[in-house]
C-alpha cells in the first residue's frame, strides 16, 4: 500500500500558560459509541488531540537549552531519549501530554524547564476492517473516522454479516482491549458516533 507523509504537520506547545498555545484539538463526541462494553472506552472513543506514533519525527525544544534540545523519532518500542532523563515513551500521547512528561523529568534538573514539543512530520496512519464486510484491508486515518464510516469504505457488510455485534480490537498500554459495536443500534439511536484510533482493527463476523 502506497503511504503519505504529512510534512509540517507542527503543534507548537510551550509550558508556560502565558507563553503556551494548546494545540487545535478535533470535535470530540460526549460519549462512546453505541454498544462499548466498557466506560472506559468512552475516553478513547473520544480523544481529540493527535496521538503520537512510532516513526513520527519531533523536535523537541528546552526553552535556553540547546544542548537538550533535540531532533528525534519515535522509535518502533514508542520511546525516545534525552540527554539527563532517558527513555521517555511518547507514542500514544498527545503532543501535550509528552511535553508535560518531559517537564516534570526535568524538573529535577532545571528549575522551572519550558519544554516545546512540535510534530514535523507525521506517519502515515491507517484502522483495518475484515471479515463479513465486501473490501477487507487497511484504512487510511486522516481525519476523524467512526465504525460506521470504516464500514462503509470497506464497501458495506456481506449478507453473511452479523451486524450486531462488531468487534474493535485496540492496542493500549495495558494490552489489547476488545470493544463491541452494534450497527443496527447505531442506525437507529441518535449517539455521537464512536471514533476509531490508529491501528484499531474492526472485526465483522
Amino acid at each position: 500500500m502506497k503511504t503519505a507523509t504529512f510534512t509540517a504537520f507542527s503543534f507548537l506547545i510551550l509550558l508556560s500558560p502565558a507563553l503556551g498555545q494548546e494545540a487545535r484539538r478535533a470535535p470530540a463526541p460526549s460519549t462512546p459509541g453505541s454498544g462499548a462494553t466498557e466506560p472506559a472506552a468512552s475516553a478513547d472513543a473520544t480523544a481529540a488531540d493527535y496521538r503520537l506514533f512510532p516513526g513520527d519525527k519531533l523536535r523537541i525544544e528546552v526553552y535556553k537549552d540547546p544542548q537538550l534540545s533535540q531532533s528525534l523519532q519515535i522509535r518502533p518500542d514508542g520511546k525516545i531519549t534525552l540527554p539527563l532523563i532517558g527513555d521517555v515513551r511518547a507514542a500514544g500521547q498527545t503532543p501535550t501530554q509528552l511535553r508535560d512528561a518531559l517537564a516534570t523529568s526535568l524538573k529535577e534538573y532545571i528549575t522551572n524547564p519550558v519544554v516545546t514539543v512540535i510534530v514535523v512530520e507525521s506517519t502515515p496512519q491507517s484502522v483495518y476492517v475484515m471479515g463479513e464486510v465486501k473490501s477487507s484491508g487497511p484504512i487510511p486515518l486522516k481525519g476523524p473516522l467512526s465504525v460506521m464510516q470504516a464500514i462503509a469504505m470497506a464497501g458495506g457488510f456481506t449478507e453473511f454479516a452479523n451486524k450486531k455485534a462488531i468487534r474493535i480490537q485496540r492496542q493500549t498500554a495495558n494490552g489489547i482491549k476488545t470493544l463491541t459495536f452494534n450497527y443496527k443500534e447505531a442506525l437507529e439511536e441518535s449517539r455521537a458516533p464512536m471514533l476509531l484510533q490508529a491501528n484499531d482493527v474492526v472485526v465483522v463476523k
